[in-house]
């Protein structure tokens, strides 16, 4: 159910953590009391998504891939 939710949000495409903060939030209504990059980093490791850091915008940047789809199946 997580990762059918993260997909209806997430879609295809790949957000910063900040940019993952404010779209949860526009879902949702929520804000995560606990570290959201923290909670990402813990999904990554599970594989239930993926996150990389990219330089040009000096953050993680987060996305569900191929892979992840299996999960939710």
């Amino acid at each position: 159910m997580l990762v059918e939710n993260m997909r209806g949000v997430m879609g295809d495409g790949r957000y910063t953590t900040r940019d993952m903060e404010d779209l949860l939030f526009s879902f949702f209504g929520y804000r995560c009391p606990d570290d959201l990059s923290r909670s990402l980093n813990k999904l990554r490791l599970m594989g239930l998504i993926y996150g990389e850091v990219d330089r040009e915008k000096a953050s993680w940047v987060w996305w569900m891939g191929p892979e992840s789809r299996s999960h939710s199946e």
